[in-house]
């Protein structure tokens, strides 16, 4: 398994373009090292920009992003082009962490992926990873890939539990990293996060982060703006769930989820 940190700062709809270098220079002041993003957002110049304020050496900053069929395309020159201008808007000569973003469009696993084997080969990529795939996808990923998995980033969180994907990831080597980790804000009202944030005495947002990272082979990177939000998140890595809590969040029969698009795999499960 590759060394994607444990936590990481997403940054889906942090679109202003201060709000989000402000807050990707608070992360990594605060301890984080792993910064996720994509061409979707519109915002690598942003993130780029927090980057290059924060008092934190590059070689210590995790940096991934992604590729979209629906923004420079995911044919083998289009994700070569693609990798290109992220690279550009972020004011980096390399990314630790290529992702595609959505199996849509015109991906198609032996096209598209030589392409990510080929950056990597040429030191513009250090890993690669896909988001939003099936087990099938994952596995015909890694069939196609002569670079090693590295992540899979999904939707994962207490009411989202995605047992599969994990598993998947637990059984190849890779990292599941767990998007919208906190269901959106959903957890705050969830009766079994909130009595087990009353035991410890920390809110719901560190039991859901602390539950997804008690799993073998699991990050998250969850969204946050503002400082205070951020190092709460941040914290989620001091706090140890007992054998109880671990249950009782596993138990929660509510299941959601709250990030889809056309052309989703699971729509068509």
């Amino acid at each position: 398994m590759s060394d994607v940190p444990a936590i990481g700062l997403g940054t889906w709809q942090n679109t202003d373009p201060e709000t989000c270098a402000e807050s990707v220079r608070t992360a990594l002041e605060v301890g984080y090292r792993h910064i996720d993003t994509a061409q979707y957002y519109g915002n690598e110049e942003a993130v780029g920009e927090g980057i290059a304020r924060a008092d934190v050496p590059r070689e210590e900053v995790f940096v991934g992003s992604k590729v979209h069929a629906e923004k420079f395309g995911l044919a083998h020159d289009e994700v070569i082009e693609g990798l290109e201008v992220t690279l550009d808007r972020l004011g980096l000569d390399r990314l630790d962490l290529l992702y595609v973003h959505w199996p849509v469009g015109n991906y198609d696993a032996a096209e598209t992926l030589p392409a990510f084997d080929e950056l990597r080969e040429q030191g513009r990529i250090d890993h690669v990873g896909v988001c939003n795939f099936s087990t099938e996808l994952l596995n015909e990923a890694m069939d196609h890939l002569d670079s090693p998995l590295v992540a899979h980033q999904a939707e994962t969180h207490p009411l989202l539990q995605q047992d599969d994907l994990v598993a998947h990831a637990q059984e190849h080597g890779y990292t599941h990293i767990a998007y919208s980790p906190l269901a959106r804000g959903d957890v705050f009202d969830v009766p079994e996060i909130t009595d087990i944030a009353e035991k410890h005495g920390v809110s719901a947002s560190q039991v859901s982060l602390a539950w997804l990272l008690a799993r073998e082979n699991v990050s998250v990177v969850p969204k946050a703006t503002g400082e205070a939000h951020i190092r709460d998140n941040f914290g989620a890595l001091d706090l140890e769930l007992d054998g109880e809590d671990v249950d009782r969040i596993r138990g929660i029969e509510r299941e959601e989820r709250f990030v889809s698009r056309d052309g989703a795999p699971w729509l068509d499960a």
